[in-house]
């Protein structure tokens, strides 16, 4: 008897579990405490990687719909000085393994790809617990349950799952992202549009630092970094978005022009992001009949990484599910012996990236890794 699996979260990993068991003939429902699909904006652009995203859409059989997504020309990067120097550049010239994709037009594909019903939107979680016998309830807060053979928390950084396998919670890192967009920027914007040019750039100093990248058209979407404590953001009012604008501007005084109005420009409220991560090494022993996938189970450091580990956590999951049709504790024993150290390598690699982005000597290093990597051989 194949073994009905129990998805909670509908973000790109969860999707690409319940479509890799799909493609093995294996059901799956997947609960998402969203209203639908357009409930919330979806984020920005994605890289998608050739040693994890890209197999992950294989084992799919998406690439060729992934393909048909890609913005071409966006994986063009620029680092500039505070006084809007171009102090390194390298344009896209479609030989990158990187290819950049919306997030939401990925996510698109993954729901489209499924039957109609997999996903039940409108299910937020309020409480799991085991039942024993390899067995979870879940029960929702619109006072639904459902009891779960085998179940995977897809749900993200304040996953309800993982209390069943561990006690971890993840930590402020010290460092906040704060979100704004300028949309029509080539007509309407052009100074900011030129300095971000056709990817993604970075102006970063010591503790901070303005990154942006091009979307689809004009549209540039920003990410202002602050290594600040919680406690300075919260005495800012992000409900008065002119006087938040105002607040985190001046923490770039002196900077061109052309970069703080990527900020001081915005065309949507700013956006607080804390950054939180698990341990690096975040692990747990086996519980029968429960794991995680994505920032579920190794929640870290934006790094490029997240999504494309959590579709390849997805993929391999479903593969070794469908490798164990009637022994799903050797599929999760599997599974999550190549999942720990995979993800623990990546996590150390992104406290790393962030070192070099906002440590004492930025941008010097992280310019250094991009001219070592321009090099052939």
């Amino acid at each position: 008897m194949r073994t009905p699996v129990t998805i909670i979260g509908a973000g790109l990993g969860g999707l690409t579990l319940a479509r890799v068991l799909h493609v093995h003939g294996i059901p799956a429902t997947v609960y998402e405490a969203e209203a639908s699909p357009t409930a919330r904006a979806q984020g920005g652009m994605l890289d998608i990687h050739e040693h994890n995203g890209q197999p992950a859409l294989s084992a799919a059989g998406l690439t060729e719909e992934f393909r048909s997504l890609v913005l071409e020309g966006r994986q063009a990067t620029r680092a500039l000085a505070p006084d809007g120097s171009v102090l390194f550049e390298e344009p896209d010239d479609g030989t990158g393994g990187r290819p950049e994709v919306l997030r939401g037009e990925l996510r698109r594909v993954l729901l489209d790809s499924l039957p109609a019903g997999t996903v039940r939107w409108g299910h937020k979680v309020s409480t799991v617990r085991s039942l024993g016998d390899s067995r979870h309830e879940v029960a929702f807060a619109d006072g639904t349950t459902v009891t779960a053979s085998l179940l995977v928390g897809a749900d993200g950084a304040w996953s309800r799952v993982r209390p069943l396998l561990s006690g971890a919670t993840p930590r402020y890192v010290g460092t906040s992202f704060v979100e704004t967009y300028l949309f029509e920027s080539d007509t309407r914007h052009a100074a900011s549009a030129k300095a971000v040019g056709d990817g993604a750039m970075f102006a970063l100093a010591p503790g901070k630092g303005i990154q942006a990248h091009r979307e689809s058209g004009g549209t540039l979407h920003t990410y202002v970094a602050l290594s600040k404590p919680l406690d300075w953001f919260a005495g800012i009012d992000f409900a008065d978005a002119e006087t938040a604008t105002a607040r985190i501007a001046q923490q770039f005084t002196g900077w061109a022009p052309e970069l703080t109005a990527l900020i001081t420009d915005g065309e949507t409220a700013p956006v607080l992001r804390p950054l939180h991560a698990l341990p690096n090494e975040h692990r747990w022993d086996r519980v029968p009949g429960v794991t995680l996938l994505g920032d579920a189970a190794h929640l870290m450091i934006p790094s490029g990484e997240g999504a494309n580990l959590a579709m390849y956590d997805g993929a391999e999951l479903g593969a070794a599910i469908a490798a164990h049709p009637d022994d799903p504790e050797a599929a999760l024993t599997e599974y999550e012996q190549a999942l720990f150290p995979r993800s623990a390598a990546e996590a150390v690699e992104a406290v790393h990236l962030h070192e070099l982005m906002f440590g004492d000597d930025t941008p010097h290093r992280l310019i250094s890794m991009f001219t070592e990597n321009q090099q052939p051989g």
